[in-house]
């Protein structure tokens, strides 16, 4: 009983959180900043990642929420080893990004939106960034499995992963 009653969690959150399953245009062209000071588009950054189960992390360095979710998403990560993880950070500035990823040891690729309104820039506009964190999960076949989850939706993300294994 207890686990129809969690499959029946999972399915619930995972209709709610995957409102919209396909990046627009607009979000697979805009460019972010890599770590090495390159300027891949979304699409691209995505392609790299083709055949393998992404997790992307929306997030700042400012972000309360953010910081206080990090030890959950690190458990993540030991836990699903397997998959990528890319982080994109909607600070204001390059020098608090990269001191925001030394600070958390964050493990995993790693763009800067690069933009002054932040969450309401073009980036964040392109993919309905009302909230961060914010996580996104694509399957191997790249199709989007989870388009907005939350710090509170760490044990849904989980019970997707372990499906897509």
């Amino acid at each position: 009983m207890k686990k129809i009653i969690l499959l029946l969690l999972v399915l619930v959150t995972s209709v709610s959180c995957n409102a919209q399953k396909k990046f627009s245009a607009g979000a697979l062209s805009q460019k972010l900043t890599a770590f090495d000071g390159g300027t891949p588009t979304f699409g691209e950054i995505l392609r790299k990642h083709k055949g393998k189960v992404t997790v992307i992390e929306v997030w700042a360095s400012w972000c309360g929420d953010c910081t206080k979710a990090m030890p959950k998403l690190k458990n993540l990560q030991q836990q699903h080893p397997e998959a990528d993880y890319v982080f994109i950070s909607m600070d204001k500035a390059d020098d608090k990004w990269r001191a925001g990823i030394a600070k958390h040891a964050l493990a995993g690729d790693h763009y800067w939106a690069n933009d002054e309104k932040m969450m309401k820039g073009a980036f964040g506009t392109s993919i309905d960034l009302d909230w961060i964190p914010r996580y996104i999960i694509i399957d191997s076949k790249g199709q989007v499995v989870t388009y907005r989850a939350i710090e509170t939706d760490f044990e849904a993300m989980d019970q997707t992963l372990k499906t897509l294994q």
